[in-house]
């Protein structure tokens, strides 16, 4: 097939595994929080492609990072280290509790990663019995037959033969159940410190205070999924130090290549040892290239002037939404922290999310859904006003099309 030749969106159709279903429309460039297809319709980008694009398409900082790795260094095997992924570790154990770093290519293989720490640790310090690793019921912890076990959602987990084993799921914000629940059993807790695919879920302040006391009463490990919270999203650098609660292990991924594929799980020196030569790997993991363009993203993110900026933008968000629903009331509350946010649609909207996120698109807006009652918004942690106040146009409009 030449490269010049024109490819739509049949060929998806035609050569592409079903499990994906995508709109008809073929991104073919971006800058900043704006998108073009193939017609050269422009949209708004308030979706980031699921809270990745944390600096909007082409960021000059990221292009630059990538074309100057590229020139250097691609790739090298773990047999060796390489600069960049030494920079971008040192910066991530500054910018964080952890003093370890361990580097993948995703969120699923960070949250992998995360879990084999958390169950090696407890049977080289307890035994084979401390097995149990508790998640939340709506949680989401990736696609690999491991973190989708743990993950909340049955719907991802079942027909696939039988599962990874001593996983149980309880309810979030549920603190009494759990706290019945836990025993010295118990190996890990892991959680996402607000709950995105779930319904963009905040813990309340007494519930992501009690899992921390109940590990440390049960020495269970604290594992924070910062997948989709972290890196900015909620106008902390990641959401743990907005909550007050320290994880003794964390997965990031998404936001953290700004759109380049990389993920990483952090801890501690006392934890970290527990992964010794040859207990776990990752070909991709700590590419040069990754690396360097992560090291560009978190370096301009971290800046206290971005974090809050994320604060400003939320709020302006918010205020949108409200002129939006005093005119048209489809939703019931807003919910979520910095640019992770949700609009829960009221009781006479439920099951519209999807007709919401089509009908922006149909006005030249990309937003998303977080369950068939929630239409969620992640956008560029640096998009302008202008941008906002379009997108949000743009959205009225689709809203007020439905409405009628």
């Amino acid at each position: 097939m030449a490269m010049d030749q024109k490819v739509g969106r049949e060929l998806f159709d035609e050569v592409m595994v079903p499990c994906y279903s995508p709109m008809q429309i073929v991104p073919v460039k971006g800058r900043g929080a704006r998108v073009w297809d193939q017609d050269d319709r422009e949209y708004v980008d308030f979706a980031g492609g699921i809270a990745v694009s944390c600096l909007g398409h082409c960021h000059p900082v990221m292009v630059d990072a990538l074309k100057t790795q590229a020139d250097k260094l691609w790739h090298l095997s773990n047999v060796m280290t390489n600069e960049p992924a030494l920079r971008l570790a040192k910066k991530l154990t500054e910018l964080t509790f952890a003093e370890k770093v361990f580097f993948a290519n995703s969120g699923g293989e960070a949250n992998e990663a995360a879990l084999k720490l958390a169950r090696r640790y407890a049977v080289d310090k307890f035994g084979p019995e401390k097995s149990e690793i508790i998640s939340f019921k709506q949680g989401f912890h990736g696609r690999t037959f491991f973190t989708v076990t743990v993950g909340g959602q049955a719907a991802y987990s079942d027909g696939f033969g039988p599962k990874p084993g001593d996983v149980t799921h309880m309810v979030y914000n549920e603190l009494e159940t759990l706290a019945e629940h836990m025993s010295d059993r118990t190996c890990a807790v892991m959680m996402e410190p607000l709950q995105g695919e779930g319904g963009i879920i905040s813990p309340t302040p007494e519930f992501i205070q009690g899992v921390r006391e109940l590990c440390d009463k049960h020495n269970a490990l604290l594992i924070f999924d910062e997948v989709q919270t972290g890196n900015g999203r909620t106008g902390d650098f990641f959401a743990y130090e907005g909550l007050g609660v320290t994880p003794d292990i964390l997965s990031t991924a998404k936001s953290l290549g700004g759109g380049f594929p990389i993920g990483a799980m952090l801890t501690t020196t006392e934890l970290a040892k527990h992964l010794k030569v040859g207990t776990h790997g990752s070909t991709y993991g700590g590419n040069p290239l990754a690396c360097a363009v992560a090291e560009a993203v978190i370096d301009e993110i971290s800046k206290p002037e971005v974090l809050e900026g994320v604060k400003q933008r939320e709020q302006w968000f918010r205020d949108g939404l409200a002129k939006i629903n005093a005119k048209y009331p489809i939703f019931a509350e807003v919910r979520g922290k910095g640019l992770l946010l949700g609009a829960a649609l009221n009781e006479e909207w439920q099951g519209r999310a999807r007709d919401i996120l089509v009908a922006a698109g149909e006005e030249g807006l990309m937003v998303l859904v977080a369950g068939a009652n929630v239409v969620r918004f992640t956008p560029s942690l640096v998009i302008d006003k202008a941008d906002i106040d379009e997108g949000l146009a743009r959205l009225e409009r689709a809203i007020a099309k439905l409405y009628q």
